[in-house]
């Protein structure tokens, strides 16, 4: 019996939440046997949580947790996925960027491994996203060993065991790196498989902001620092 967990954040995503969530329910609920679907609204201003609240109404298995102000990707990332409740979690955007049908490629691997990572073939991103995200994941594997080739690709599936024993803490765009090396830290197995790509068509990108990236590399400096001195 398969049991999962889809965790997802969403800030200002009313354009593409409904049409994700039913993405999820037509296109990953055939695959499992027991379906959650989370959403963490990380503090919208435009109705997302509402749209989700009502999704909720009618369809037990979507759960909303709300964050009243924003807080940050990684915040809402882990709040989403700490909240799982099923014996396999998998976290993904709420843009539509992702087919959530790959999964079914993902799935038959956790047997062999506890964490299946993807890395976006061909990334469909401004330039800008597309150089910062190449330079992010050579820069964290060259300070905490190579952990994967896309470090930020949303689109992880792993046992509930690895967030049963790995804590992280940054809230930012620092979250996925943090998990990963965590994860490596941990001794758990990592196995990485190509996916695809699109270009978002609604609502905005918030990655490549300057203070983002500000916050992003302050928090790894402080990562690296931790894990030195708290191995």
């Amino acid at each position: 019996m398969i049991s999962l967990t889809v965790a997802m954040p969403a800030h200002n995503e009313a354009a593409n939440i409904e049409k994700m969530i039913d993405a999820v329910r037509t296109k990953v609920g055939p695959l499992v046997d027991d379906l959650e679907i989370i959403i963490c609204d990380d503090g919208s201003k435009d109705g997302t949580g509402d749209i989700v609240r009502r999704i909720g109404v009618e369809d037990l298995r979507v759960r909303l947790v709300e964050h009243p102000v924003n807080l940050g990707y990684g915040a809402a990332v882990r709040d989403a996925v700490w909240a799982a409740t099923k014996e396999l979690v998998f976290f993904t955007d709420s843009d539509l960027q992702f087919d959530v049908g790959e999964l079914a490629r993902f799935l038959p691997l956790i047997g062999e491994a506890d964490m299946v990572v993807g890395y976006r073939a061909a990334r469909s991103d401004p330039w800008k996203r597309r150089l910062f995200g190449s330079g992010w994941s050579w820069l964290v594997n060259l300070l905490f060993g190579y952990t994967a080739r896309d470090i930020d690709c949303a689109f992880k599936l792993f046992k509930r065991a690895v967030i049963e024993a790995v804590h992280v803490e940054s809230g930012g765009a620092m979250f996925s790196a943090e998990f990963m090396a965590r994860t490596k830290r941990a001794g758990f197995k990592i196995v990485e498989k190509p996916v695809t790509h699109y270009p978002r068509v609604a609502g905005t990108q918030s990655g490549a902001k300057l203070r983002v990236i500000v916050r992003a590399f302050g928090e790894l400096v402080k990562l690296r620092w931790r894990m030195w001195v708290r191995p």
